[in-house]
């Protein structure tokens, strides 16, 4: 039931800002079914919170570049009545575009090489200096770099503020260019992380470099990482690639007790029962068939043998071997495949990336392209991957979350991970004799590890066909309850109302 304006009035008011989001839910303002720019996780989350405060009533406002070309708008096509309309901000409206002509024409959130400051810099400005003025926020979230000098302006200003890091990348800027670009940084440089302790503004203006990642976790009052494990290896000093500047922020923070990890989930489209790219749906209590109907299409699309009764492995994240761990794979695929010849074995990878041409070697000198197929990246095919497959790899070096560990069991593939980041929080070691955990997790992240958890993957593929039903359905039903957005959503609520210290919706009397 629609809430009355009392209540919103003294319902906390919520800003989320963020640089890409999939979908807004209707009744947010008069563009809401337009506005769709994704380039990650980011936007699948950020979609999922307002739809989810929305839907609970809060007061809660989305703060977003104005993206005319991928928000599908043309302004010179519309009538002077729908321009004013489009223009306005009426008394309802919760949807916030940061005008500026360098979002205007693009059809990619990101760009290459330093063209996101420029992006950055344009959205913050317009958030600072006009969307937070009038929105009156009681409480901001912000995610990521590109919203990392936000935070110290709502420090300044005494609202609070939560940071979410998704990623470790950043930028550096001087104070000089943050104030060419329209944002006056003297209101706030206290509030934010330089490369060296400043003495003064104007000593650091030009030659002391602002840090907007590191700035984000030091301005914020709270923060938190996308997955639980992933928080506590940056405090305790995992991960070498991970700046000493956004670590030991994350670190003063976290020992502060103002940080969390929260999950991301899949989208909501991730569901076998309705998802259109698959050729044969089904649901935990039909799997079998329609995952053997839904191999064969994927041997087909591929080139592999056709034959519906032997294992399959999916390869679904790129091929960056600083990450992903492909080389890994590469190290052991043949090794793998001539110990499993007989049951006919077989790894399809679905992604890009620069460890492409091992696999192709690997094919060409074995001559096994019925065994092993590499394809590039493509959201339909990668879809099936997951119905077709047994079982997913992800043996990530480091994962912050992970998503394909997610999806991979709710379409009754099983995934093998190496015991890191998101992926040890999302993946227990398969117990099919007591009916407990939903994968297979090696510990020492080298080849033979690899190998080891992909032979206990074997193991139960192995095991009687009505073992396999059993745990397949029992895994699917337990991650589709448990891998959603309703339930990552929950969390950042929670987060919310501790950061407020009351509840997000307020109910009165009549």
């Amino acid at each position: 039931m629609p809430m009355s304006a009392k209540e919103r009035v003294k319902n906390p008011r919520i800003l989320i800002v963020t640089p890409e989001i999939t979908y807004l839910p209707e009744g947010m303002g008069n563009l809401a079914g337009k506005m769709s720019a994704k380039a990650g996780g980011m936007a699948d989350v950020s979609a999922s919170l307002v739809q989810a405060l929305h839907r609970l009533g809060a007061d809660v406002h989305v703060a977003l570049p104005h993206y005319r070309r991928m928000f599908h708008v043309e302004t010179a096509q519309l009538v002077s009545e729908e321009l004013r309309k489009y223009k306005s901000h009426l008394p309802d409206e919760r949807i916030h575009l940061a005008e500026d002509r360098c979002f205007y024409y693009r059809d990619t959130v990101y760009s290459q090489g330093d063209g996101n400051v420029k992006l950055a810099l344009a959205f913050q400005r317009e958030v600072i200096n006009n969307i937070i003025p009038h929105v009156q926020p009681d409480l901001i979230h912000c995610n990521d770099w590109m919203t990392g000098l936000i935070p110290a302006a709502a420090r300044r200003q005494g609202i609070p503020c939560l940071f979410t890091v998704h990623n470790i990348h950043t930028h550096k800027l001087t104070l000089a260019q943050i104030e060419d670009a329209g944002i006056d940084a003297a209101e706030f440089w206290m509030n934010l992380y330089y490369g060296r302790p400043p003495f003064n503004y104007f000593e650091s203006r030009d030659t002391n470099p602002v840090d907007l990642q590191a700035s984000g976790v030091f301005g914020a009052h709270f923060i938190n990482t996308v997955s639980p494990t992933f928080l506590q290896e940056i405090v305790n000093g995992w991960h070498s690639f991970i700046p000493d500047s956004i670590r030991n922020e994350i670190r003063n923070k976290a020992n502060a007790g103002c940080a969390a990890g929260i999950l991301n989930a899949p989208d909501s489209a991730d569901n076998p029962a309705t998802d259109d790219k698959i050729p044969f749906k089904y649901g935990p209590e039909n799997h079998r068939e329609a995952k053997r109907q839904n191999k064969l299409a994927l041997q087909h699309a591929l080139g592999l043998e056709e034959n519906p009764d032997v294992p399959l492995f999916f390869w679904p994240s790129r091929l960056d071997p600083v990450q992903k761990g492909p080389q890994l794979l590469t190290d052991i695929t043949f090794r793998f495949l001539d110990k499993y010849g007989a049951q006919g074995a077989q790894i399809a990878v679905i992604a890009n990336g620069p460890y492409q041409q091992p696999f192709w070697d690997i094919q060409n000198f074995h001559g096994i392209h019925r065994r092993l197929a590499v394809h590039n990246f493509d959201g339909r095919l990668s879809q099936l991957g997951f119905a077709a497959s047994d079982f997913t790899l992800m043996p990530s070096l480091f994962e912050p979350c992970g998503l394909p560990q997610m999806q991979a069991p709710i379409y009754g593939s099983l995934a093998v991970v190496h015991n890191t980041g998101g992926l040890h929080d999302t993946v227990e070691p398969l117990d099919w004799n007591s009916s407990r955990g939903n994968g297979f997790v090696f510990d020492t992240y080298d080849s033979n590890g690899l190998f080891w958890a992909m032979d206990q993957a074997m193991a139960f593929y192995q095991q009687p066909l009505e073992v396999k039903e059993r745990e397949i359905a029992r895994i699917m039903t337990e991650s589709l309850a448990r891998f959603n957005h309703e339930a990552c959503a929950k969390e950042y609520i929670k987060l919310y109302e501790k950061m407020l210290d009351r509840p997000l919706v307020k109910k009165f009397d009549a």
